[in-house]
């Protein structure tokens, strides 16, 4: 037979119970608690690097290649085709005015300017002998037409005697006419010896302009000859250092190769090039930072080369002179173009998360939270970015690579 329990029993089981609930509800809160921790994706502060958003000046700029060249080269070119001898000034020695460089063996030209020299001799010969034939042919042409003028006389005083004898009944008409036909012949006869000689003179004249004009080119090509194997002797014509030579010495070169470049090392420019993607942002006069190890100078674009070559495009920045200490020839730069200015704005350092990453957004860091939050880039240059809205000054944004987190809205920071 059943008995009734007491209210300490029943009070004591209704305890159990309720402690027996309350750590299976327990129990459940903290397999949650402990799935959610083993599927929430988390990062490790080691893993990244941050930046805090502050106010201040952001500079945009395009980012192009340089390197610094003397903003006086002189190239000096080969006057003629030669041996180098001698190589008398070597790369980075310095040279004045009249100093020799290079020497250049000068036998192949020498040939040539005695060949031409020869021609011009044998041309002058030949003058001589065409002046003399011509002459001599004229001098035969001139008796003969004094021949032909006392012919011409006889004949007009034969006609003449005629036309008497006629008129006092001792002569013929056919005796009168026959000596007018002689007298015509001889006539004709004199005008076209006259023409010759005339023709003969011109011919003459214009042989000696032909041979005149010879001997003249030949003069120049022998001067020209002459002032280029004393070019031969390669020399400085300005102060400046030898910052390249063709020293290989025995080699052979052409008229016009490139064998030395002489700079004034006192003034520099630089020569840099950029995508022509952005031709339309480029313009004469604009600032430019140069960037050379730690320290930026200033400049501006002095010209812009007008073809594109390869892709790229060719501009030149000019810089202030105190900035030559830094400089040296051949130098790689980094060369920074400016297109706009905000004086006073939200940025961030830059960093390789803004080179990988897509869309405008961002991670900050709150608690113990990786968050990504909207936001709109700006304007930015090599070493901040301009954050328009979404965050706000203090904000701890990740700068580093997000490149496989992009894609989660919310991380755990461990």
């Amino acid at each position: 037979m059943d008995r009734e329990l007491s209210s300490t029993t029943i009070k004591a089981n209704k305890r159990k119970r309720i402690w027996q609930i309350s750590a299976a509800i327990a129990l459940v809160v903290f397999a949650i608690l402990g799935f959610r921790s083993l599927i929430t994706p988390s990062i490790s502060r080691a893993e990244i690097r941050t930046a805090v958003v502050e106010n201040g000046p952001v500079i945009a700029t395009l980012t192009a290649t340089g390197v610094v060249v003397p903003e006086n080269e002189q190239v000096i070119t080969s006057p003629i085709q030669a041996r180098i001898e001698q190589v008398v000034r070597s790369s980075g020695e310095q040279v004045q005015p009249g100093e020799q460089i290079l020497l250049l063996d000068r036998s192949f030209t020498q040939l040539a300017y005695d060949k031409l020299k020869d021609e011009q001799q044998l041309n002058q010969h030949k003058s001589v002998q065409m002046r003399l034939q011509l002459q001599k042919k004229l001098n035969s042409l001139e008796s003969q037409l004094e021949i032909k003028r006392m012919n011409v006389k006889s004949l007009q005083a034969r006609l003449d005697d005629e036309k008497y004898l006629i008129k006092i009944g001792g002569g013929t008409q056919e005796q009168v006419k026959q000596a007018e036909l002689n007298l015509k012949i001889a006539q004709q006869e004199l005008a076209q010896l006259e023409r010759d000689i005339a023709s003969e003179r011109a011919l003459l004249k214009a042989d000696e302009q032909e041979l005149g004009f010879t001997l003249a080119m030949q003069g120049r090509s022998i001067e020209e000859l002459e002032r280029k194997m004393e070019q031969a002797e390669i020399r400085a014509t300005s102060p400046g250092v030898v910052t390249w030579v063709k020293n290989e010495v025995g080699s052979n070169i052409n008229a016009g190769d490139v064998i030395a470049r002489l700079a004034d090392l006192s003034s520099f420019k630089v020569k840099a090039s950029i995508s022509d993607t952005y031709a339309e942002q480029l313009q004469v006069g604009s600032e430019a930072s140069i960037r050379v190890g730690n320290t930026d100078l200033k400049g501006t674009i002095a010209t812009i080369e007008p073809t594109v070559t390869n892709g790229t495009i060719t501009f030149y920045v000019a810089l202030p002179s105190e900035a030559h200490k830094l400089l040296r020839p051949n130098l790689r730069v980094d060369v920074q173009v400016i297109t706009a200015t905000k004086p006073s704005t939200l940025r961030v350092k830059n960093g390789p998360y803004f080179s990988s990453a897509t869309g405008n957004q961002v991670f900050i860091l709150r608690n113990d939270e990786v968050v990504r939050v909207p936001v709109t880039l700006g304007v930015s240059n090599p070493d901040f970015v301009e954050l328009e809205n979404g965050v706000s000054a203090g904000d701890e944004v990740i700068i580093s690579s997000m490149k496989e987190h992009e894609h989660l809205k919310k991380m755990k920071l461990n």
